[in-house]
């Protein structure tokens, strides 16, 4: 999540990344400062590659480290991301906070009580993508204006986007953009990752007053928090 950046984070040069080795297969790593960023943070790429993001002030050499210490999540995640690919009945994916199998039939795909078109042709998974993209569209946008108004906190505009790196934003110019898979969190993190960047509207930046608005509606940000860390990697 981010407040309100003054600029996306500064990714390296494909030339210029470095390698991790992990598993059977050398992992190149690029690097991306955030302003924003807290810790370092991971992430394997659907294209094979990895992602760190640095704090700024922080060491990538020790960021480096971070990451060639994680070659064994790192190894997994791969593995996990090519099973994943090859979705079918059976599957299970995040709605909601449950595991839910995907259940086939004819051109539809039912994920829960949510039944997905899917065009001839189409990989599975794309079709559940889009399904859920759609799903966040219509949901996300009116219950952060409904948690807005009780709040007292007016965003100039709520969106929704496929957000990579962050589960939420709020610009300089009060408009809110929500990853879409917040529809695969549990409802109370999903509500938690909303007022965190609605906070950001009276508070644009992570300071002690900031946190404080968050926990006064929000009491239960810190549980919401560690489902994100234990399981933001396992969504879509």
């Amino acid at each position: 999540m981010s407040g309100k950046p003054a600029r996306g984070p500064r990714v390296q040069s494909a030339a210029a990344a470095p390698a991790i080795v992990a598993g059977d297969r050398a992992f190149p790593v690029f690097i991306a400062r955030h302003r924003r960023a807290r810790r370092y943070l991971l992430r394997v790429t659907d294209d094979g590659g990895l992602r760190l993001t640095v704090p700024r002030g922080a060491s990538v050499a020790a960021g480096l480290r971070f990451a060639q210490s994680q070659a064994s999540w790192i190894a997994g995640q791969w593995t996990a991301q090519r099973e994943r690919s090859c979705w079918g009945p059976g599957t299970a994916v995040w709605l909601r906070g449950e595991r839910v199998p995907l259940q086939m039939a004819g051109g539809l795909i039912r994920v829960a009580d949510q039944v997905l078109p899917r065009t001839p042709g189409a990989e599975v998974r794309d079709a559940v993508h889009a399904g859920l993209r759609a799903l966040a569209a219509r949901e996300l946008p009116a219950r952060c204006l409904t948690l807005a108004a009780t709040c007292g906190w007016h965003p100039s505009r709520v969106s929704v986007r496929n957000q990579r790196s962050r589960w939420g934003s709020c610009s300089s110019r009060r408009a809110i953009a929500l990853n879409w898979r917040l529809v695969q969190m549990p409802p109370s993190v999903s509500d938690y990752v909303i007022l965190h960047e609605l906070a950001h509207l009276p508070h644009p930046n992570h300071s002690l007053r900031f946190w404080q608005a968050v926990a006064s509606v929000c009491p239960d940000w810190r549980a919401s928090e560690r489902w994100l860390r234990r399981h933001g990697r396992e969504l879509l």
